[in-house]
């Protein structure tokens, strides 16, 4: 008798469960359609932009070398700095020393640089200081105010207080 017991307890456990837990399974399975359905009724998002910028009208500027007017070697561009909005407003470039030693990193003006003579990687970057102007500029440091060397007229100030 004992064993018929066993037998029936062991057959209803693995026909199903319980009638609360079957319950329970309905409500998710119906909420998880409803959420499909409501996923459908929505208008799919509309397909991304897509700009197709030539080869020769656009360039990677970060290590490019950066020379003076009169080709004076003013180093390479290791960052660009933007405002809060976004907009670029200078470029990094180290500068001086030799394979990396004694450089350091000045800040200038975006106004100041010159890229019309970039056809590809191997084109420098014009800025229009000359190496005694560079040499005389304080030094990036990150996370300190950012001094920007310009070239003359061109700098606008910055808006600190938005």
């Amino acid at each position: 008798m004992r064993i018929g017991i066993l037998v029936l307890f062991l057959i209803a456990g693995l026909a199903g469960s319980p009638p609360a837990a079957a319950a329970e399974d309905t409500g998710a399975t119906q909420g998880s359609r409803t959420a499909r359905q409501d996923a459908a009724k929505e208008p799919p998002p509309p397909p991304p932009s897509v700009t197709v910028i030539g080869a020769r009208d656009a360039h990677g500027i970060l290590g490019r070398e950066v020379r003076s007017a009169a080709n004076e070697n003013m180093g390479r561009i290791v960052d660009v700095i933007v405002d809060r909005e976004g907009n670029v407003r200078a470029a990094v470039i180290d500068f001086g020393g030799f394979l990396g030693v004694g450089s350091r990193k000045i800040v200038v003006d975006w106004g100041a640089l010159r890229f019309g003579g970039v056809a590809n990687k191997r084109d420098s970057i014009t800025l229009e200081l000359n190496k005694a102007q560079v040499a005389a500029a304080p030094e990036y440091k990150e996370d300190a105010p950012v001094i920007v060397l310009g070239a003359a007229g061109r700098l606008q100030p910055w808006d600190f207080d938005h």
